[in-house]
């Protein structure tokens, strides 16, 4: 703060902050550029325009110029286009030597400056210095012979000037060099276009494929079949088996083909199917299908197809050997059309992709590689010693200490037996059963002795079967059924007794069912009462019981009816305990059916009452963390000899048929009926009070309504 002149201090001034908010309304740069461009803001206006009048202002003035230019010059001598504005200033002023000095100058400084070459020589050419240009176009080829632009130009100058033979010897300077093809290609045009057809030598410099394709395309063009060809073969042979290329090949094919020598273009498609690699045949296949569909027969058409496929699974197998399906469709393939040999080689290749892993799972598909192998070695090749050799190959690959395939065992047993080898079956059987016992393996050998009739060599591979696995119950099964067939009936009833005492079955239901259906069809009633004894005192299933009736039933004895009775009556007293009630309505109801065929009066109206009513209730629904999820439904059979514990379902029936009768009262006994359903109620309001009390507690749903079915008892 300083003092004023009045003796007051002054105050500084507050600068004042400025709005750093963005405008309301935003200028791009693009519109700044537009708005200048529109009002020409940048635009020079050009400088007076002086007229020159006498030789001593011209004098002048090219002195005022060449100063500047040398001025320009001096400073900056490595800059070429000051010496070439400088040298287009001079010719302007029809100074050609002092242009040509200027060039010479600028030469000197940078004589590898292509630009500085090229507008000396234009110069020349547009003054119609010939010669003088000669000497530029040769002194700049020599001093810079790969630059294309100087040999375009001076051969483009001299066939201008129809100089051929001159433009010929530049072509040939140009072509020691060995230039790049454009450069070959302008020169066997330039021969071209007058008549020379006998000059071509591209391919020798750059022996490319293309190359070689238009070199013959050329000789085809102008008539030279025979000369196309040779240079088609020159090719192939120069390129080789190992480097031949598909291009090359699918041309001369096509051209053998515009020819009309379909066998020429069958063995060169060949030839580059047998040569190319796989993965570049597509289009040869796609090709070679073409011209077969054209030209070729029924035979040939189809052989390209099975090429084509071939070359496909190829593909696929190679891109994943594990893929089994594609080796299995690969070997029909070749089974349906191929060589011995070419089959056989397949085959090991595809089974010598053992699977990584000792899972099973893994080895199903595998293991049906040898199979076919085996198949075909035996059906199509018939070499029965490769037969035997695959079937050993493929035993000794498995890893029977983990897991075994009893079809390949069973497949080289019949082997055997087909080339009337029994002990050798045998020995193999004998083999998988000492080294991996299965069951498929037991039961096949079993079925090989039935065939022989050799029925003391199946008992006793019954019997290992039965110490190998004794749970099995089919097995016990059928050793007794085969001693049943032999008439041996003591020694099959021997083998069931065993059966039924075992600790552990698989199925015994079937088991105890096949042990019965024996002593019955035995006609040994007595025995079949036994076994059904001996079977209820291990389980009181009502199937059992209702089985059991049956049997009595259909005895055809005096006293059946009378002990199939029996049977239900105990059947009913035994389920009565417990709490299975449909398994007793299931009874009740064949014992229900067996009284309406063979039963009196009596004895139906006695079953009857044992039916029980079915009665609708409601009960809580509570999910698994303990909360209430609403009430169902269910329907319950409450039985006679249980409503005599539950004395209010007779008061429930009476409030039902009351509640009826209240909605329907306008019926012509409604008001009686009615009444005498309210007596009813009322006489035994008081003596089921505590009863309605009590089960109203021991309901869940507080609530319960009965619709009784059938005949109240």
């Amino acid at each position: 703060m300083e003092p004023g002149s009045d003796g007051k201090t002054k105050m500084p001034k507050i600068a004042k902050v400025k709005n750093k908010m963005p405008a309301p309304v935003q200028i791009t740069a693009e519109q700044l550029l537009r708005e200048a461009k529109e009002r020409e803001l940048e635009l020079v206006p050009p400088p007076p325009k002086q007229k020159i009048s006498d030789p001593d202002e011209l004098a002048d003035y090219r002195m005022r110029k060449r100063k500047a230019f040398e001025d320009n010059i001096r400073k900056n001598r490595s800059l070429m286009t000051n010496w070439i504005k400088y040298a287009q200033w001079e010719e302007s002023q029809q100074e050609l030597q002092r242009a040509r000095s200027v060039y010479e100058r600028g030469l000197d400084v940078d004589h590898r400056n292509i630009t500085v070459w090229l507008k000396y020589a234009e110069m020349e050419m547009k003054n119609r210095q010939i010669n003088h240009a000669r000497n530029i176009w040769d002194r700049a080829v020599t001093i810079l012979p790969m630059a294309n632009q100087f040999w375009y130009k001076y051969t483009y100058m001299e066939e201008m000037l129809g100089n051929i033979a001159g433009c010929r010897q530049v072509f040939e300077r140009w072509m020691e060099w060995e230039p790049e093809e454009q450069a070959w290609h302008s020169y066997i045009n330039f021969e071209l276009r007058y008549k020379e057809l006998d000059r071509s030598s591209l391919v020798l410099v750059h022996p490319e494929v293309k190359n070689w394709i238009k070199y013959a395309r050329f000789e085809e063009k102008n008539g030279y079949i025979n000369s196309a060809r040779t240079i088609y073969e020159r090719a192939v042979e120069f390129f080789g088996e190992e480097n031949v290329d598909e291009k090359l090949l699918l041309a001369f094919a096509k051209f053998e083909e515009g020819q009309r020598e379909h066998d020429r273009a069958r063995v060169v498609y060949k030839y580059a199917l047998d040569h190319l690699p796989k993965d570049q045949c597509q289009e040869v296949y796609k090709q070679y299908t073409i011209h077969e569909k054209k030209f070729g027969s029924r035979a040939a058409i189809e052989d390209v197809i099975v090429n084509k496929r071939r070359f496909h699974y190829e593909e696929e197998v190679k891109a994943n050997p594990m893929n089994y399906d594609a080796w299995f469709d690969y070997l029909r393939l070749l089974e349906a059309d191929g060589s011995l040999e070419q089959i056989r080689e397949t085959y090991e290749r595809a089974i010598a992709n053992i699977p990584p892993s000792k899972q099973k799972r893994h080895w199903r598909r595998y293991i049906y590689l040898w199979i076919n192998y085996a198949l075909y070695e035996e059906l199509e090749a018939e070499d029965m010693e490769r037969t035997r050799e695959v079937y050993r190959a493929a035993l000794d690959i498995i890893p029977h200490k983990s897991f075994t395939f009893a079809k390949v065992w069973l497949l080289f047993a019949q082997f055997e037996i087909r080339q009337r080898n029994l002990t050798a079956a045998r020995k193999i059987l004998g083999t998988a059963i000492g080294k991996c016992p299965k069951n498929k393996l037991f039961r096949g050998y079993i079925e090989l002795e039935l065939q022989l009739r050799e029925f003391d060599r199946c008992r006793v591979l019954y019997e290992k079967f039965l110490e190998f696995n004794p749970q099995n119950c089919t097995t016990w099964m059928k050793y007794a059924e085969l001693e049943t067939i032999l008439g041996d009936v003591e020694r099959a009833r021997a083998i069931f007794r065993l059966a039924v005492n075992q600790p552990q079955l698989d199925m015994p239901e079937v088991l105890w069912k096949a042990f019965i259906d024996f002593e019955v069809e035995q006609e040994e009633f007595d025995n079949t009462r036994a076994l059904y004894e001996q079977l209820l005192t291990r389980t009181k299933h009502v199937k059992v019981w209702i089985s059991y009736a049956q049997f009595e039933k259909g005895t055809g004895e005096n006293d059946a009816l009378d002990r199939t009775r029996t049977v239900y009556r105990r059947a009913n007293q035994q389920l009565k305990s417990g709490d299975e009630k449909e398994e007793r309505l299931m009874l009740l109801e064949n014992w229900q059916q067996f009284e309406a065929e063979y039963g009196n009066e009596e004895s139906q109206k006695a079953v009857e009452k044992l039916m029980p009513q079915k009665v609708k209730k409601r009960r809580k629904i509570q999910t698994e963390d303990g909360l209430d999820a609403g009430w169902e439904e269910y329907y319950d059979y409450i039985f006679p000899d249980e409503a005599a514990a539950q004395p209010n379902i007779k008061l429930l029936a009476l409030a039902k048929m009351w509640k009826k009768d209240v909605a329907t009262n306008g019926g012509p006994d409604g008001g009686e009926k009615s009444e005498s359903a309210q007596e009813k109620m009322d006489t035994s309001d008081n003596s089921q009070d505590e009863n309605i009390d009590r089960d109203d507690e021991s309901d869940d749903s507080g609530e319960s309504s009965s619709e009784s079915e059938g005949k109240a008892s």
